[in-house]
């Protein structure tokens, strides 16, 4: 399956299989950040996206404006 049939499908679950994927993906990630942190590619991602972030800090929206949002949805 690919991730844009993953995506496609994530809006047809409800709220708690959502959750439990989210639980998931966050369990998969304390694992890698254990294993001593991200990937070159990883890495490249992130120091682009920070980059990004610096020459444009208020583009973004504050993470608890976020969640509310999210919330919201579900």
């Amino acid at each position: 399956m690919s991730k844009s049939d993953i995506l496609a499908e994530l809006h047809k679950l409800d709220p708690r299989e959502r959750g439990e994927i989210l639980d998931e993906l966050w369990r998969i990630e304390e694992e890698a950040a254990l294993r001593g942190g991200p990937s070159p590619e990883e890495k490249a991602i992130l120091d682009h996206e920070l980059a990004d972030h610096e020459s444009t800090p208020d583009a973004g929206a504050p993470w608890s404006e976020v969640e509310s949002r999210l919330r919201r949805r579900a």
